[in-house]
């Protein structure tokens, strides 16, 4: 049966900064998901890559407003919405801010550098960081070897760190980060396939470059209470509350990849990868 996050994760979540909650999805809704995934060309022609610290390249595929797709029968699944409902800190209905698939591929995929997800959202002028989750879904193993998530277990109650650049992407402080890390456990989240990890907008986490033979992908979606406006955002998702589905609709027949006309990042319109000038006061190696 689906599974909802039940008290003792909704508590670990609020204590960590993060929960692990494994087989959220089954191999047979994985398998779909990601064979479609795999050979989808408009996913393929709206990936952007963000270079590293090195040049390597993380490529992803982000969107705004979810539709019918597979990606979107996932995100607006009775499981997803009502277990993110749980750890949002309100009442307000439950908005889709975006979703991004993770393509890590083999010897060639870049590291993120350690940040928290507000790091990013902080331009985007979201009000309140405890109002914004996340929602991370294995398609492939992830483990140390190629590239895993790693997170610095209790920092989302540090607040906001202060953030930077490192390449193309957005990095911490790495001050604060090296402090945290003589302070709080590191952790090294490794996966199954249709695992989930639920993680807060102010966990500090990073992954390394993937220098193995073996792809990881990952779905990560982003979620926003209706009750935090975003006053710098062209988007419109984050303050539409998300239309439920049941948790079957993934695995229906007639479900399919995504559809050419759906609202795709550009990097040039990401408020969060744009210079205000402070970023360079911040040592983020």
């Amino acid at each position: 049966m689906p599974h909802v996050l039940n008290d003792a994760e909704v508590k670990a979540f609020h204590k960590d900064g993060f929960v692990i909650v494994k087989n959220f999805f089954n191999k047979e809704e994985i398998d779909k998901l990601y064979g479609i995934a795999t050979g989808d060309s408009v996913v393929k022609q709206n990936a952007v890559d963000l270079n590293d610290q090195t040049g390597r390249k993380t490529k992803l595929t982000l969107w705004f407003t979810p539709g019918n797709d597979v990606y979107s029968m996932l995100l607006r699944s009775e499981r997803m919405v009502h277990s993110v409902a749980k750890l949002l800190d309100s009442d307000a209905p439950v908005c889709h801010f975006h979703t991004k698939l993770m393509q890590k591929e083999p010897k060639v995929g870049g590291a993120w550098e350690w940040h928290q997800d507000y790091g990013y959202w902080y331009k985007n002028q979201f009000l309140f960081p405890d109002q914004l989750v996340s929602v991370m879904i294995a398609l492939t193993e992830a483990n140390k070897a190629n590239g895993c998530l790693q997170v610095i277990k209790g920092t989302h109650k540090l607040g906001r760190v202060n953030h930077g650049f490192a390449g193309e992407q957005v990095g911490a402080d790495m001050t604060m980060v090296n402090n945290a890390l003589q302070t709080m456990e590191h952790v090294y989240v490794e996966l199954e396939p249709g695992d989930a990890l639920f993680f807060h907008s102010n966990i500090l986490h990073r992954s390394e470059a993937n220098l193995s033979d073996r792809p990881r992908w990952s779905l990560i979606s982003c979620y926003n209470s209706l009750s935090n406006p975003a006053y710098n955002d062209e988007s419109t998702s984050w303050r539409e509350p998300v239309q439920v589905v049941p948790d079957s609709a993934l695995m229906d027949s007639a479900i399919g990849g995504a559809a050419n006309d759906g609202d795709f990042l550009k990097k040039e319109k990401d408020p969060a990868l744009k210079e205000t000038g402070w970023e360079k006061e911040v040592a983020t190696t």
